[in-house]
């Protein structure tokens, strides 16, 4: 299984995950999966889709947010208020590292009007360095 790090009780982040994952994910109870990775990203890499059909046959929610080399966009911290607005329940997020989720997870709660010195704090509880988006962290919460 990933090395999955609490950040707060509404989100974990971890590397990548498998659809061989999905039970244990479920039984540690998560309600939705959140993917991060663009496919084919890296060679080796489990498809969307089968990590998908997995967490769907298991009752989870699963979406699909990739952020590539171009970096973050409003669409993607969008899709991530939404989901998180609207889990019910614990969110797993993944990427290659679990830095994309993290750092995605901290641009959407700016968004929804969470304190910035809070998000950079709950990041480095679970080893995510999350200053360098301070800017954009205070950007965002200032318009929610």
């Amino acid at each position: 299984m990933a090395d999955i790090r609490k950040v707060d009780d509404s989100i974990s982040v971890a590397p990548q995950i498998t659809a061989d994952d999905i039970a244990a994910i479920k039984a540690a109870g998560f309600v939705a999966v959140v993917n991060n990775r663009p496919d084919d990203e890296q060679d080796g890499q489990p498809a969307g889709d089968t990590i998908r059909a997995a967490a769907l046959a298991a009752g989870l929610t699963y979406a699909a947010i990739p952020i590539g080399h171009a970096g973050f966009s409003h669409p993607q911290i969008e899709a991530m208020v939404d989901l998180l607005d609207g889990a019910g329940g614990p969110v797993l997020a993944f990427c290659r590292s679990g830095t994309r989720s993290c750092n995605l997870w901290a641009l959407a709660r700016a968004r929804m009007g969470d304190s910035p010195d809070a998000l950079i704090a709950k990041g480095a509880g679970a080893g995510y360095d999350l200053s360098g988006l301070r800017p954009l962290l205070d950007q965002l919460a200032a318009q929610a």
